[in-house]
């Protein structure tokens, strides 16, 4: 491995290096073909070039270099727009871009403190009420409280001490795939969820922590990690082989809680008659019996 490779999977507090990192990674996916460039012959770097890039977004090939290099540039939002343009972005990615640029703007600030994320004791009686399986969730998936039905979701995952309860490494395992059938899109997923709030949290002491330990013991989560892929957590599906009920396919919300940043509500539903709210009630009715 290499040290650029290296760097990938480390967390940073410089935000001009992950801005730097996120550009490249973008350009190199988008073909020339797909913005109505001719390939060309005897190209030696995957997807656009750089002075491809800028000659798109309208910005000198110079300037773009140094943003993709780290150096000290201050992209105005049009610049920026241009950029995401350019590169097909998504909401999310665009929000990531203009994120990144607006913390790489900021002069540094002195390290601060990063308090325990912690579940009110209201929510904890809110939670033991729900009849839905419902995880409160920390902004670096680490799960801090869970209601009754999902606790029989998860099973021995909730005997773990807390520092080991995060939602990824409950994934990154194989014999994850015989009770998650789409574990290796859930884990894209989880990852991409991931690596947007570490860029919205920079220098924060956990996610170097879990990015840290998770790359140095999966080469799965190593190899995703690099993309720099990002997706807000808002909501999804989830499809789950259970022990004692069987196959379940269920859709999941998240919500807010109070706080800036707070932990997030996330709820797995299933659609109304059908067979996974059957054996969503069948498993309700087996803890019931416990």
């Amino acid at each position: 491995m290499t040290d650029d490779s290296l760097d990938a999977l480390t967390v940073t507090d410089d935000p001009r290096r992950e801005l730097a990192e996120f550009l490249r990674t973008r350009r190199t996916r988008v073909r020339p073909q797909d913005v109505g460039l001719e390939p060309g012959p005897r190209r030696r770097v995957a997807g656009l070039r750089r002075e491809e890039l800028a000659l798109l977004a309208g910005v000198s090939s110079d300037y773009y270099q140094r943003m993709e290099r780290g150096r000290d540039v201050h992209p105005s939002e049009q610049v920026l727009d241009a950029l995401a343009r350019a590169l097909n972005f998504t909401a999310e990615e665009s929000r990531h871009l203009h994120g990144l640029a607006a913390a790489a703007r900021t002069t540094a600030r002195r390290p601060r403190e990063h308090a325990p994320e912690e579940v009110p004791p209201t929510t904890l009686r809110l939670l033991h009420t729900m009849p839905s399986p419902a995880l409160v969730v920390g902004r670096f998936l680490d799960v801090l409280a869970w209601s009754p039905l999902a606790g029989a979701l998860l099973g021995e995952f909730t005997q773990r001490p807390r520092a080991q309860r995060n939602l990824l490494p409950l994934l990154l395992y194989p014999e994850a795939d015989q009770t998650c059938p789409e574990r290796a899109a859930t884990v894209a997923e989880l990852t991409a969820m991931l690596r947007a709030q570490v860029a919205a949290h920079p220098g924060h002491p956990r996610a170097a922590e879990l990015v840290g330990e998770l790359a140095v013991h999966s080469g799965e989560f190593a190899t995703l990690w690099a993309r720099h892929d990002v997706e807000e957590t808002t909501r999804g599906r989830m499809r789950v082989n259970h022990p004692l009920v069987g196959e379940l396919n269920l859709d999941w919300d998240a919500y807010p809680l109070p706080g800036d940043p707070g932990p997030m509500l996330i709820v797995y539903t299933a659609e109304d008659g059908g067979p996974d709210a059957e054996r969503l009630q069948l498993l309700a009715g087996l803890l019931d019996t416990r």
